[in-house]
């Protein structure tokens, strides 16, 4: 079954019926529990992936879906899938918990260890932001739909930097002291910061601590889509499906 644009809108429909879910119950009182890892869960993350895994189940049902709440027993059966959907129902939990508004849906297609499409939406925001290499990439929002494109640094010009509220490591600041120009650095939640990227709002977006495949895959498609770059330190892109499910350090990147 291909990839095509009619599958693609039904996807990002599919975001949005999520992030709809996730607002139902953001203003309701919250009971938080916690995995082994000590990230909090919510009702609204649970409710957020029996959604999207629904969904895309009854749209693809030979490609398998790994969300971050899958069972230990999908995610075992994980290893040598070539295509599978990778989905982060609730990307910033934080956020959600502290109700700021910067959480997100993501949902990707990873093809051979790349996100070849992806989708994140901003339920607050009410904005989806969607795209791939070779594809493009879209905001869409009440307001309409536009394409859009990285607006790389130049020299002499302020870096536009964006930085993760709550894991903005010594790391990445001492990656940012290393920038011969000025540093504007601004700090926000979840997959948005690869959005403001993509989108040509920051030029720059390191990200010197953990993170997990289904954090990034969706964004960065989106990122590649609109021409910019998702790489490891060495500089080679991110890839998944790989043994150990933790990204590598990155640098998210408009050049």
């Amino acid at each position: 079954m291909p990839m095509t644009d009619g599958l693609r809108q039904q996807v990002v429909r599919l975001a949005r019926d999520a992030g709809a879910a996730i607002l139902s119950l953001y203003e309701s009182p919250l009971e938080v529990d916690y995995k082994q890892d000590s990230s909090p869960l919510t009702e609204a993350d649970r409710q957020a992936h029996a959604v999207i895994c629904a969904g895309l189940q009854a749209l693809t049902p030979d490609w398998p879906v790994l969300s971050e709440e899958s069972s230990p027993e999908v995610m075992s059966a994980r290893h040598g899938w070539s295509r599978f959907w990778l989905v982060d129902p609730l990307d910033g939990t934080k956020e959600f918990i502290s109700r700021n508004g910067e959480f997100t849906v993501n949902i990707a297609l990873v093809e051979d260890g790349r996100p070849v499409w992806g989708v994140v939406h901003a339920p607050v925001l009410g904005v989806s932001w969607y795209g791939g290499r070779g594809i493009g990439a879209t905001r869409e929002e009440a307001g309409g739909i536009r394409l859009i494109k990285v607006d790389p640094h130049r020299d002499g010009e302020v870096w536009k930097v964006v930085g993760s509220r709550h894991h903005l490591s010594a790391e990445t600041h001492a990656y940012l002291e290393r920038l011969t120009d000025p540093v504007e650095l601004v700090s926000m939640g979840s997959s948005l910061k690869l959005c403001l990227v993509a989108e040509g709002r920051a030029h720059l977006y390191p990200r010197l601590a953990p993170t997990c495949e289904w954090d990034t895959a969706a964004a960065q498609a989106v990122v590649e889509g609109a021409g910019g770059r998702v790489t490891t330190l060495e500089g080679e892109p991110l890839r998944y499906g790989k043994a150990e499910i933790l990204n590598p350090w990155f640098v998210v990147s408009a050049s």
